[in-house]
């Protein structure tokens, strides 16, 4: 039974809804891996290795998933394809992400992404299967890399916020603590708080998760997803006051060395740990207050 149950079970895995053109998206899936390859590579040696576009091929991953996943949904009924709105969008997302692509700008060609996938959905099968699919064509905006300006402008804030909120915490716990910018001095050890803990890598990545979150969990309320992602906000913020904190009582008590080691790369999953769970407890919390349930689950995990 099982060696016949596993080739049914892949079958159905590969297989496309009866409305789905199966030549068309063939097609489309080979000519989006061309056009998209050189694309991919180009972002994992310039972009996704720097810390604060690091979740990128995760989103990359997660959105192709959600494609696939869906693609009942998106290709249920007759295909309708429009010619008149997909071609011009087409045009205009391939000449964004050639434009991109030869002036190595990896924000256009990555911007350029979402245009051109929803234009070929356009193209193969219309408007309503592209309504089913937004949700995976705009996650793929978290995978655009934004301008050096933009992150420094947003992480410097950060860098402060979080110094100042930890200096005001070790001092009324009665710590030997001051600060001087985003440098905290404790006893005889002097801490910089760098780009990667002023949380801007963490608010995009958790932003993303929690969005993801939401659209499995499939809230009917539009108020209780709005504050889940407002939530999310502070929710990363604290989580790296948590870490901040965490690194300068290690720096503290056990040394330089051993804040700056181990320890250091162990509290970005401190980070992540505390920044999930809070999310997970607000979502309880906001159950209370949004009465809906959450559409499509299938049994309790």
């Amino acid at each position: 039974m099982s060696s016949t149950s596993a080739p049914s079970s892949m079958r159905s895995m590969l297989a496309l809804p009866p409305g789905a053109n199966a030549a068309a998206v063939v097609v489309l899936i080979l000519g989006l891996g061309v056009l998209f390859t050189p694309t991919y590579m180009r972002l994992a040696d310039e972009v996704w290795h720097v810390d604060v576009h690091g979740h990128g091929p995760l989103i990359l991953g997660v959105c192709l998933w959600l494609l696939w996943h869906d693609r009942e949904k998106i290709f249920a009924g007759a295909a309708q394809p429009d010619m008149a709105l997909g071609f011009p969008l087409l045009l205009a997302g391939l000449v964004v992400h050639a434009f991109g692509y030869s002036q190595s700008l990896n924000m256009l060609t990555t911007l350029s992404q979402p245009v051109i996938f929803g234009a070929c959905i356009l193209l193969v099968h219309g408007r309503a299967a592209l309504k089913a699919a937004w949700f995976p064509l705009f996650f793929m905006l978290f995978m655009v890399p934004l301008p050096e300006t933009i992150v420094q402008g947003i992480t410097m804030p950060l860098k402060q916020a979080v110094s100042v909120v930890t200096e005001w915490l070790l001092h009324h716990a009665g710590y030997p603590i001051g600060r001087n910018g985003v440098t905290l001095v404790i006893g005889q050890y002097q801490l910089l708080v760098a780009d990667a803990c002023s949380g801007m890598n963490s608010l995009l990545t958790l932003e993303s998760l929690g969005l993801l979150y939401m659209r499995l969990m499939n809230y009917t309320s539009k108020a209780r997803n709005i504050f889940l992602a407002i939530a999310i906000i502070p929710t990363s913020f604290i989580a790296n006051v948590t870490r901040v904190v965490i690194l300068v009582l290690v720096t503290y008590y056990f040394g330089d060395e051993v804040g700056q080691g181990f320890v250091h790369d162990f509290s970005g999953l401190v980070l992540f740990a505390v920044s999930l769970v809070g999310i997970y407890f607000i979502d309880r919390l906001a159950g209370v207050f949004f009465k809906d349930g959450a559409r499509g689950q299938k049994g309790a995990a």
